[in-house]
């Protein structure tokens, strides 16, 4: 694509995750970004009317209509739902539209791989939108990972009558899947998972404990019945323990001090709460630990994502959330699925 030339985008399903995409993209428009929003898919005329009089852009009851209109868009946001996945990202990879496809990627691995040869085939870009990879606390965080040896992750949510086509597997924790599998890099040697379906036919709260090749151990607990909401991920590696909170964009790191005067490092991190609050940088006085703030850029998650599958799409180049990312995260939460699954068997709740 010319640099010159403007990028015509379109957004294919007007829910609360496409309206955001609908904003971000009109925002970056008016920016003066290279790219222009072209039209919505949208087969619901109630959510689609009103957009259609909000955004002056036409409205199509369907990806068909749309492709049978001209000029094409180049590239398109789906935020459909899950089970509409692969064949909405089918249908605009075939006639040379790139993708941004919201998670979970599909519903099965079949799909997936139906999609990632569809892409290759065409040349287009496929990027999944695990849209965690893009806060800010994670983007700073990445540069000083090197060796983590635990996770322990908590996503909470209170109840919403939104995803509940997919369970609380791939609605929340995929998200921490695909950011501990980013960091780790290493594949899964054992896992064990339990869930429970309390407010919908599906699994509405899970735990779960995974075990990589890399001997790294990682515990993640999702729940979409919570009287708070919570997204946290904190992790150990060597002489290092580092604290992130996804909603305050904020990081806290603990440098272990080994000067002989230090005292022992791990008598207490159970000070996080407290250290939270208090001065950029400081040394504990009796645990031996050096604690400090990670200067965190703000951005909001979702223009980080679409800038940089804009930037992707016209310079050709592999998406940061590749498709091949997607499916790896996928794999992981159906695995869990079945985990889950097998212990209902086992314990008589099915």
């Amino acid at each position: 694509m010319p640099e010159s030339a403007t990028t015509r985008v379109a957004v294919v399903g007007a829910g609360a995750f496409g309206r955001n995409h609908l904003r971000v993209w009109r925002e970056l428009e008016r920016a003066g970004s290279p790219v222009q929003l072209t039209g919505i898919v949208e087969p619901n005329p109630v959510l689609g009317s009103p957009l259609a009089a909000e955004y002056q852009l036409p409205v199509y009851g369907s990806v068909n209509d749309m492709l049978a209109s001209q000029p094409l868009p180049d590239a398109a946001s789906i935020a459909v739902p899950t089970s509409l996945h692969c064949e909405t990202a089918s249908q605009l990879l075939a006639a040379g539209v790139d993708v941004l496809l919201e998670k979970p990627m599909t519903a099965t691995l079949a799909e997936a791989d139906e999609l990632i040869t569809l892409a290759k085939q065409r040349s287009r870009i496929l990027q999944v939108g695990h849209l965690e990879r893009f806060n800010p606390a994670i983007r700073a965080v990445r540069p000083i990972v090197h060796r983590p040896l635990f996770f322990e992750v908590h996503r909470l949510s209170v109840f919403t009558p939104r995803s509940l086509d997919v369970d609380v597997v791939l609605d929340l924790m995929i998200h921490d899947l695909d950011v501990v599998l980013s960091f780790v890099q290493s594949p899964v040697r054992d896992l064990h998972a339990v869930g429970l379906p309390v407010l919908s036919p599906t699994v509405d709260i899970a735990n779960v404990r995974i075990e990589f090749e890399s001997g790294c151990v990682a515990n993640f607990t999702a729940s979409r019945v919570s009287t708070e909401r919570v997204r946290k991920v904190r992790f150990f590696q060597p002489h290092q323990y580092i604290s992130i909170d996804y909603a305050r964009q904020d990081v806290l790191m603990v440098d272990m001090d080994h000067s002989p005067s230090a005292g022992s490092p791990m008598q207490s991190l159970s000070a996080e709460k407290d250290i939270r609050f208090q001065p950029a940088e400081q040394r504990h006085p009796t645990a031996g630990l050096a604690m400090r703030k990670l200067e965190v850029p703000a951005g909001e998650p979702l223009r980080l994502e679409l800038e940089a599958f804009l930037n992707a799409v016209r310079k050709r180049t592999p998406p940061e959330v590749s498709d091949e990312d997607g499916r790896a995260a996928l794999a992981l939460a159906l695995e869990i699925r079945a985990a889950i699954e097998a212990h209902q068997s086992r314990a008589g709740l099915n």
